[in-house]
């Protein structure tokens, strides 16, 4: 009913917190108490002791309270804490069978004996008149010692008598609660339902400081040590109780719970947790029947208010704790854990699993996303300048000239223009165009197109704006060049904001023309965000990161129409340290491809090609963080270590297309076969292959 048993798994049975109880005794025999009844317990009037013989009622909410989980009977709330019996009926009234009575001087008495023991919580399943000064003195003397007190609503809910006002709690507990609000919470019933008993009063104008608790059909009366059960002609029966005496102390046993998992809290916050983490009931909000609504232990046990990493102001929202790597990080955070420390709003430490928000980049399904296009290239060459478009024919027929109104048919995806300057430069600028794209136009790379294995770069990105600038040094050619692209995620993240990137590099080729030709790359891209397009939380560093990167490639021409070439990329990243993240994040990748191809094969103009490939990967490295690890209630401070998150797959993804290209009845015809192994760097992910063959013409 008010799921203690996640608290119980957590470690939380009560033990070392004293529960007091001022009430009619306990049977001290019961060995639902054995070893657990304190030392201190008493009869705060003299010559009478703890237990009573006359009146069980003091022993049931001890039951209720704090019952042991020993295989039998049942079961308290806080099933391992002490038990501080204060006896403190009126000498002789519970031998009327009418019921105990408890003076205002007797309960204050029990009241400060439970001070003097250093309870955390007094039970006080008792109603009547209003308390005296006496009495509400001895209240406020609790609540300044951090004591919680919790009182029930009392059992008038269906009472017709003069004076009697049953739509609120009854006039002992609402003067208990005047005499230390912050502290003291009342306690009316539900049935196993969570339905208003109609026995119980209503918390009516004192909404705000009541909940509610099952204290309707509550197991169970005992002989002895084990449970009372009466036969007869209709079988064998247990006898239950009914009672906001018996609702209170299963916030008591709450009470305990929390004060021994988070020793940090005081009375006050303890009264303030489970207040507002009650499961609402009834009308929304606090309302006049069941005020803050029903005790949730579980909730209670739950972060609550702003959550940050101890010892840190790096704030950990559990809401957006999410991140996604990258498909060249593969597998690398499966089994991952990074262990750390948190605090909620009232200091409370929480053990939690940093890695457990992360996500594996999602597969791409490469051939689909390579055939699902519907893009059209248009090109005009007039001499010393070339211009390029990419025209999304998915909106309409195209033709370079639009008519009046076509202009909404038609979006135009992509443009570049390549013009000489002098007889030794030349520059190419690009709009949607990526800079490497219009680096390989100037070198006047011709290579082989692929559908699966050209992805080699293993980062998705939509270029938005590119340049390039090509020196020609005799026989040399010297290029410069920069892009700005947005970072397409392919992650279940699916958030709306855009992550930038920035490139430059510098590229030095030759032998252009020639049998052999060269080139060697030099790259440095700035991620504002993201590390190589992983993007991490804030409680993981945030990301950022800068890469610097070497790319050589040779190529080689033999033959009739023979054409052997490779590339490769290594990459240095270098991950921006926070409030977290240390300035020894570093990464190294690879990626690299070798090409045979030629022109030339079933007919004049077609080319057959090779292609074995690698695509992006991280060999080495990951994130080093400096995490809180423990906490200390006693001094309030963290320990803090250094915890590696290695971002290196275990798989390796290896590709291999065979790819044939040429003009076929006034179009271009294409056909590939491919096979992956181990895709997305995933060690044993089944392998992927396929088979592409395409036609198109344009109009």
């Amino acid at each position: 009913m008010h799921r203690a048993i996640s608290a119980w798994q957590a470690g939380a049975d009560g033990k070392g917190v004293t529960i007091s109880i001022v009430d009619s005794g306990i049977d001290t025999a019961n060995t639902e108490f054995a070893g657990r009844i304190a030392a201190s317990s008493r009869d705060v009037v003299s010559g009478r002791q703890v237990a009573n013989a006359d009146d069980d009622h003091g022993t049931q909410v001890a039951l209720v309270a704090a019952a042991a989980r020993n295989n039998s009977g049942i079961l308290g709330i806080a099933w391992n804490a002490t038990v501080q019996m204060l006896r403190a009926d009126t000498d002789g009234s519970c031998s009327s069978g009418d019921g105990c009575t408890f003076s205002d001087s007797n309960i204050a008495a029990g009241i400060d004996a439970a001070v003097n023991a250093g309870a955390r919580v007094i039970n006080l399943s008792l109603g009547g008149d209003a308390a005296n000064a006496v009495l509400r003195n001895a209240v406020a003397r609790a609540a300044n010692a951090g004591v919680v007190v919790v009182i029930s609503a009392g059992n008038e809910g269906k009472s017709t008598a003069a004076g009697v006002d049953p739509n609120n709690p009854d006039p002992l507990a609402a003067s208990v609660l005047q005499a230390a609000p912050g502290n003291v919470i009342i306690v009316g019933s539900v049935d196993e339902n969570g339905t208003l008993s109609d026995f119980s009063n209503r918390p009516g104008t004192l909404a705000s400081s009541v909940i509610m608790a099952q204290g309707q059909g509550i197991c169970c009366v005992y002989d002895g040590s084990q449970i009372r059960t009466t036969t007869n002609a209709q079988g064998t029966f247990v006898t239950v109780v009914n009672g906001t005496s018996f609702a209170a102390p299963q916030v008591s046993g709450a009470v305990a719970l929390l004060a021994q998992a988070f020793p940090n809290l005081t009375g006050a916050q303890i009264v303030s947790l489970l207040l507002r983490t009650a499961r609402d009931a009834g009308a929304a909000g606090t309302d006049s029947l069941y005020g803050r609504g029903i005790l949730d232990i579980a909730n209670a046990f739950s972060p609550q208010g702003a959550t940050s990493l101890a010892g840190t102001a790096t704030q950990v929202s559990l809401s957006t704790l999410a991140g996604a790597t990258s498909t060249a990080m593969g597998d690398a955070i499966t089994g991952s854990s990074v262990g750390t420390v948190m605090l909620d709003g009232y200091q409370r430490a929480y053990r939690l699993d940093l890695a457990a928000g992360l996500r594996s980049a999602a597969l791409r399904p490469v051939l689909h996303d390579s055939l699902s296009t519907g893009l059209r290239p248009l090109a005009i060459d007039a001499g010393p300048v070339a211009l390029a478009f990419t025209v999304d024919r998915r909106f309409g027929a195209v033709p370079m000239r639009l008519e009046p109104g076509q202009q909404a048919q038609a979006r135009v995806l992509a443009s570049s223009v390549v013009t000489r300057l002098d007889k030794s430069l030349d520059l190419a600028l690009g709009w949607k165009v990526s800079a490497d794209s219009l680096t390989a136009r100037l070198q006047q790379r011709h290579e082989p197109q692929f559908l699966v294995a050209g992805m080699a770069s293993g980062l998705f990105t939509r270029p938005e704006t590119g340049m390039a600038a090509r020196y020609r040094l005799g026989k040399l050619g010297l290029t410069v060049s920069a892009e700005r692209s947005v970072l397409v995620r392919p992650d279940p993240l699916r958030e709306r904001r855009e992550d930038w990137m920035t490139q430059i590099g510098f590229a030095l080729d030759g032998g252009q023309g020639g049998a052999f030709d060269w080139r060697l790359g030099l790259g440095l891209m700035r991620e504002e965000r993201t590390v190589l397009g992983a993007r991490f939380a804030d409680a993981l560093g945030g990301g950022g990161a800068t890469t610097a990167t070497v790319s050589p490639g040779l190529g080689w021409r033999f033959g009739k129409g023979w054409a052997l070439g490779a590339t490769g990329s290594l990459g240095f990243t270098r991950i921006d340290s926070g409030a977290v993240a240390t300035g020894g994040s570093r990464l190294v990748s690879s990626s690299w491809s070798v090409d045979l191809s030629r022109e030339g094969v079933l007919a004049g103009g077609d080319r057959l090609a090779l292609r074995v490939s690698q695509p992006l990967r991280v060999e080495r490295g990951g994130l080093e963080l400096n995490l809180p690890v423990a906490w200390d209630y006693a001094t309030q401070s963290a320990t803090f270590a250094r915890v590696p998150l290695s971002l290196a797959p275990k798989g390796r993804e290896l590709d291999a297309e065979l790819a044939w290209a040429t003009a076929l009845w006034g179009g271009d015809a294409s056909a590939s076969v491919f096979f992956r192994r181990e895709p997305g760097h995933f060690v044993g992910a089944p392998d992927d292959g396929g088979v592409a063959v395409r036609w198109s013409r344009g109009f």
